[in-house]
């Protein structure tokens, strides 16, 4: 069984990363302020199907509505995340039931009481697939149900819902995880699974899964499949993602600093004989230009969790801030966000990797805002390496000189008093 199935929420108190959904909605079950049309919306994979199944548990178990379902009743047996379904609680694919005949004998099936259980729930997948005239025909009775009747709307793009229909939902967005919260999850998973992964291995997974969940479980799934002796290694990681190997970013960071063309146009070559595509390298060097952005503006953004990777990667990354200046790193991400648009759908992806890599190292060849501020930059750090620190501070310390007459000069030196002349120190007296 997949991962994202077999670990699937059964409570409210296990989903994870939710909780602005989940805590009004266990206070609303608790407090039994039940609403007849609910809308789930946000990105794939972050537990809308999910979240609705566990309303539905919540709404017919035997103690409810409850947020904390008993898990031994009938409807909570049958409402498993793995379990055999109820009757009354309908599941409809909108992407392929989503016209006005599939609506309209939903809203004749909808009149029934339900047969065993509390409510009759109806979970509304892909909602934004229903055709206008379908949501017109669902309309009255979205409008006004009958008391054993509740609908669970779920969507990614809420903008398509009709407005009629929306504005008589409660409305509960759900968002992608951070990346601390995401490697919690997994770290708990691989325990589970008894499984060894290298550290460098769980940012590759984060990263490959975009912030959903089931997208991350998804690619962390594949590694345990192909994992060897119990062990996932960053090398097999590297070689099933497609991720570009961190000593190639690297080198082309380093090149970069230096100022380097030979040092970095061997990196792309690098990149090319190990079978890296030219695109995902940009990519991957452009997420590394976000982060060195971050760690020079958030000294904390490792704790913060804003930026996360290995230790040893995380001291190469923090001297390579060091060494590059904020509108240096704003400019190389600029012109690498520029290559990547250029490159999707080009027949000859390194060709034009070279082409950024070249306008990387020739600020001087633009003239946009960013080209100047890097010079600037550029000239203000050589500066500083130019004038040493004592002189710089003495020169900072010492009253600016001004300018003065020659008359005038020859005015003060007459009325200043003559300085005495020195007397000459008495002999010494015989022995």
């Amino acid at each position: 069984m997949a991962l994202y199935r077999k670990y699937r929420p059964a409570t409210f108190a296990e989903v994870i990363g939710q909780e602005h959904v989940t805590e009004p909605l266990s206070t609303a079950l608790d407090s039994g302020r039940i609403n007849h049309a609910y809308l789930f919306s946000g990105p794939r994979g972050c537990g809308k199907t999910s979240s609705a199944r566990i309303l539905a548990r919540s709404l017919n178990c035997v103690q409810g509505p409850t947020a904390s379902p008993c898990g031994v009743c009938d409807s909570c047996v049958a409402l498993a995340p793995n379990g055999p379904g109820n009757v009354d609680v309908v599941e409809l694919d909108a992407a392929s039931h989503g016209g006005v005949d599939d609506t309209r004998e939903l809203r004749d099936r909808a009149f029934y009481a339900p047969a065993q259980s509390r409510y009759r729930i109806f979970i509304v997948d892909e909602a934004h697939m229903v055709t206008t005239a379908g949501f017109n025909a669902l309309l009255k009775i979205v409008e006004e149900p009958p008391e054993h009747l509740i609908f669970v709307f779920a969507t990614t793009e809420p903008e398509k819902v009709l407005p009629t229909i929306r504005s008589r939902t409660h409305h509960y967005p759900f968002r992608l995880l951070a990346p601390r919260t995401m490697r919690t999850l997994i770290e708990k998973i691989v325990a589970s699974e008894q499984v060894e992964v290298d550290d460098a291995v769980y940012p590759l997974v984060i990263r490959a899964g975009g912030g959903s969940p089931r997208d991350t479980l998804s690619v962390l799934d594949q590694l345990l499949a192909g994992a060897e002796s119990n062990r996932i290694g960053y090398q097999r990681a590297l070689a099933l993602l497609g991720a570009t190997d961190i000593a190639l970013i690297d080198d082309a960071i380093d090149a970069l600093a230096a100022g380097d063309g030979a040092a970095l146009f061997s990196a792309v070559e690098g990149v090319v004989d190990a079978g890296h595509d030219p695109r995902r390298f940009a990519t991957d060097l452009l997420e590394r230009f976000r982060d060195l952005i971050v760690m020079q503006l958030v000294p904390d953004a490792v704790t913060r969790g804003v930026v996360d990777g290995p230790e040893d990667v995380l001291e190469r990354m923090r001297e390579q801030a060091s060494k590059l200046g904020t509108a240096t790193l704003t400019r190389y991400a600029e012109v690498m966000h520029a290559g990547l648009g250029e490159m999707r759908g080009a027949t000859a992806p390194r060709l034009l990797l070279e082409v950024a890599c070249a306008r990387l190292l020739l600020p001087s060849a633009s003239d946009t805002e960013a080209a100047v501020l890097q010079r600037v930059e550029r000239i203000e750090k050589r500066l500083e390496m130019s004038i040493p620190a004592g002189e710089e501070a003495a020169a900072a310390v010492a009253p600016p000189k001004q300018f003065v007459r020659k008359t005038v000069r020859d005015a003060q030196d007459a009325a200043e008093p003559a300085a005495p002349a020195p007397v000459a120190p008495a002999p010494a007296a015989p022995a």
